[in-house]
């Protein structure tokens, strides 16, 4: 899978969603469904958007004991989506049994990333609130080392530490990065955030992109402006 970005549907109904999907007529972007839209539709919204042509990041997050994990795993792999995820901080034993349980039994499955942390903690909220008392890319690089080392295939990072997460551990090791902005748009709840283009520049395989291109007044005009400072 090479560079691309990753439309955020983060919508409360299939309506909202289909009305969006539907302006985009030249194109099939790569999709993100988190967990406001499954919560709300289920496996269903998952299954019409892939028999639409989108390829799918399924954005769940999953944090649990393994053995849950691997269970939830193996009912998302009936999904066909292209990515799945889940919460490095679950640990090692978590991870290890997501990558068994998401593993069809034709060997086949869809990459697997770990969360390393949420582009809306800083380094105040890490030792405030979650008693983290270390450098945040300390945290972030040990999460990425403990996921490559579980077997998964890469991370959710903040752009601003895809190129260090490259050097940790391997350029073909991915980095999918939210907290994208374009230069002349608002931060919103994101505390480490970047432009498309500056993504680009620290080495982010795929950016995840939502308000900016959903809350826009022309969203195709702005996932092409999207496309455009990332690829070329």
């Amino acid at each position: 899978m090479g560079k691309d970005v990753i439309v955020a549907c983060d919508f409360a109904t299939a309506e909202q969603t289909y009305g969006f999907l539907d302006r985009f007529t030249g194109e099939k972007p790569f999709v993100k469904i988190g967990m406001e839209l499954f919560y709300a539709e289920g496996p269903a919204i998952v299954r019409a958007i892939k028999g639409r042509g989108h390829r799918i990041f399924l954005d769940l997050k999953l944090h649990d004991i393994p053995n849950t994990v691997k269970k939830a795993m193996a009912v998302l792999s009936r999904l066909d989506v292209d990515i799945c995820n889940l919460h490095a901080a679950g640990g090692l034993d978590m991870m290890s049994a997501a990558l068994e349980g998401l593993t069809r039994p034709d060997g086949t499955r869809p990459l697997l990333i770990a969360v390393t942390q949420l582009t809306s903690i800083d380094q105040r909220r890490m030792e405030e609130e979650l008693l983290i008392r270390r450098p945040l890319e300390e945290v972030v690089m040990t999460y990425a080392a403990n996921a490559k080392a579980a077997g998964l295939d890469g991370v959710v990072c903040s752009p601003l530490e895809a190129g260090k997460v490259h050097e940790v551990c391997g350029g073909g090791f991915l980095t999918v990065t939210p907290g994208i902005r374009f230069a002349d748009g608002a931060t919103g709840d994101q505390q480490r955030v970047t432009t498309p283009e500056r993504a680009k520049a620290l080495g982010s395989d795929y950016i995840v992109v939502g308000r900016p291109i959903t809350g826009a007044a022309d969203p195709v005009a702005a996932y092409r402006r999207c496309m455009a400072e990332f690829l070329d």
